[in-house]
């Protein structure tokens, strides 16, 4: 879902910067540019800060070769994951 039509910032964006560390609305202003323009999404935004309705949503950033774990009825899902992840990472 799109936050800011404007910069184009998704709710994604946006939950990955508050669990890269963003507590402020200029602190998404500064690593995004959400609510710089018409500042018609800042409410919005505000609410994945903490403190907001939804802050208990931020993402949780995987780093490069941590292993996919498997719901329990994934297992045999777990080697085309794992070679996803790996590819992901390699193009990225």
């Amino acid at each position: 879902m799109f936050i800011c039509i404007c910069n184009a910032i998704t709710e994604r964006q946006v939950q990955s910067a508050v669990a890269d560390g963003a507590i402020t609305m200029s602190d998404l202003q500064a690593r995004l540019g959400v609510a710089t323009s018409c500042g018609c999404c800042a409410e919005t935004a505000e609410e994945y800060l903490p403190g907001g309705r939804y802050a208990g949503q931020a993402t949780v950033r995987q780093e490069a070769g941590t292993p996919v774990l498997n719901a329990a009825n994934d297992s045999g899902l777990v080697t085309i994951v794992e070679t996803m992840v790996a590819v992901s990472v390699r193009r990225a």
